[in-house]
């Protein structure tokens, strides 16, 4: 059975290229014969070209790539399924048919046409190709007659408009990572097996992968438990659970007071947005704690947010002795240098007699670029719950410099902070600082320093626009200000905010995300049958 894209939250486990292996062989050792899932991994290829073909074409012929592994057996399957249905196949392999081994051998053996190699198979007349040469487990760059093959391949559809249907991911592409090996074919659908992998959504191979399908051959989901997969999809039924409910006898003060500390009086928009989504994401109150010569510009802008007074370390302090405030935003155009640092570890000092979520962004993280061991020691000496938002040049500057410039701090978990996985990397500077961490982009991670991770599917790229970032970074306080753990909240909105983008579609701007957000609430939140509000667990 084939999954469609909408239905991925119900099976949001990512799987790396290692643990896809141990799935494959914990189910084998359950009983259930290799060439039984290679069937029908290859059958569910062949639904797929023949769905991409339609029923239009007058005569319909299919190129099928095979490589020498299970990647080339699934191939085989596929060809034979397609020429049972009367489709001209065409089948070209990579290696000598003799060099097969195992269960591929015997999908070959099952193919009664000719095997050509692969630089003989014709594309002028094809309808469609079949690209089963490597699988999500590459791990180097292709070269000689694979990467030549894949050049060819990507040339055909760019030229004719034809169809790639890639086996498992598009060939070049690393499953764990994202990773271009070298060169990777350009598919228009990729069909992948029990669950996808990290590099189906991570860039650059998400923008390989074209329509992701998951297809069920059959492996059992009771392999997980003994698995146990550190990444998933974000999604709702992550954190659901976690998810405020919305009482009918609540008040204000029972869902949290989230404070946003905002720059001088020449970048004072950024504190404000922030604090807008704190407060549509349900934070009880609002505060933008501003310079003085800031207040009045806050003050004209601002309704339903409140102000207080805060110049420098001393006053946050001060402000932040009131135990009620359970939320603080830093960083949106606050300023970059030794006043901002001096903040930030104000508020990471300041005891609270319960849970504080401080959430860091932009300058709050850039101030620090130059000493990252001041921030980690300043994060791991507090007892507030901290999550650090920074896109990819942030992240660079502070994670990527740091390893370079303080080895010794990096070594100690042997971070590799210059790897291509987006994922790694994101987990390696959760693990290293103490800190949830969140790297923004197309494919956002949200990573815990246990492990956990999280990885976004299908962010908008209208979410690129000036502001938006701040917004997450006020969604994420207004979330923990009503006591959501830091890494529910900071995956939760993550994927409320690519919600409300998609919801409000073209023309996006950052002030309309928090606006969007009632509808996504809507779409989300089920009445409980006593006045109140929460997120549906799966069923």
């Amino acid at each position: 059975m084939l999954q469609d894209v909408t239905s991925f939250f119900r099976t949001p486990e990512l799987l790396t290229t290692a643990e896809m292996a141990e799935a494959d062989r914990l189910a084998i050792e359950g009983g259930i014969a290799g060439s039984r899932l290679m069937e029908r991994a290859g059958a569910a290829v062949a639904d797929a070209a023949v769905a991409l073909l339609g029923a239009t074409r007058r005569s319909r012929r299919v190129a099928v790539f095979c490589g020498p592994g299970n990647n080339g057996g699934d191939g085989f399957v596929a060809a034979r399924r397609l020429a049972l249905q009367g489709i001209d196949v065409q089948l070209g392999l990579l290696c000598p048919r003799d060099a097969l081994k195992g269960d591929a051998a015997t999908a070959a053996a099952a193919w009664r046409g000719p095997v050509l190699p692969v630089a003989e198979i014709g594309l002028d007349e094809a309808d469609l190709a079949i690209d089963a040469l490597f699988g999500a487990g590459l791990t180097r760059d292709l070269d000689g007659v694979a990467a030549e093959t894949v050049r060819r391949l990507n040339a055909w559809t760019r030229r004719t408009s034809r169809p790639v249907v890639a086996v498992d991911v598009p060939s070049g592409i690393d499953g764990t990572s994202g990773e271009v090996r070298g060169v990777a074919i350009e598919a228009r659908c990729s069909v992948t097996f029990f669950r996808l992998k990290p590099g189906h959504l991570l860039l650059p191979g998400k923008t390989h992968c074209g329509v992701l399908r998951l297809a069920d051959i059959g492996i059992p989901a009771c392999v997980l438990a003994r698995i146990k997969p550190f990444c998933s999809l974000n999604g709702p039924d992550l954190w659901a659970a976690a998810f405020p409910r919305l009482e009918a006898g609540g008040n204000k003060y029972g869902r949290g007071h989230a404070v946003v500390v905002s720059g001088g009086p020449v970048h004072t928009g950024a504190a404000r947005l922030a604090a807008r989504g704190a407060l549509r994401a349900g934070a009880g109150l609002v505060t933008v704690a501003t310079p003085r010569d800031a207040l009045a510009a806050h003050a004209a802008a601002l309704n339903a947010i409140m102000t207080r007074l805060c110049d420098g370390p001393e006053e946050l302090s001060a402000l932040l002795a009131d135990q009620r405030l359970n939320a603080l935003i830093m960083g949106p155009a606050l300023g970059v240098g030794e006043a901002t640092c001096r903040l930030v570890e104000a508020a990471l000092r300041a005891r609270s007699e319960r849970p504080r979520a401080v959430v860091l962004d932009a300058d709050a993280l850039t101030s620090f670029a130059d000493d990252l061991p001041r921030l980690v020691t300043a994060i791991q000496g507090s007892a507030a719950h901290v999550a650090l938002t920074p896109h990819e040049g942030e992240f660079q500057r502070l994670f990527n410099a740091a390893a370079q410039d303080a080895p010794a701090l990096a070594a100690k978990l042997n971070a590799k902070f210059n790897s291509s996985s987006k994922l790694e990397r994101c987990r390696a500077a959760a693990a290293l600082s103490g800190a949830v961490v969140l790297l923004k982009g197309a494919d956002t991670v949200v990573a815990a320093p246990d492990g956990r991770a999280t990885l976004a599917a299908d962010l908008p790229p209208t979410l690129a626009t000036a502001g938006s970032g701040d917004v997450l970074a006020g969604m994420i306080g207004g979330l923990a200000a009503q006591a959501m753990p830091i890494f529910e909240a900071a995956s939760a909105a993550a994927w409320l905010h690519g919600a409300a983008a998609r919801r409000f579609g073209p023309g996006l701007i950052s002030e309309d995300i928090p606006e969007a957000l009632p509808g996504v609430f809507s779409a989300l939140l089920r009445p409980d049958g006593r006045g109140g509000y929460f997120v549906p667990l799966p069923s």
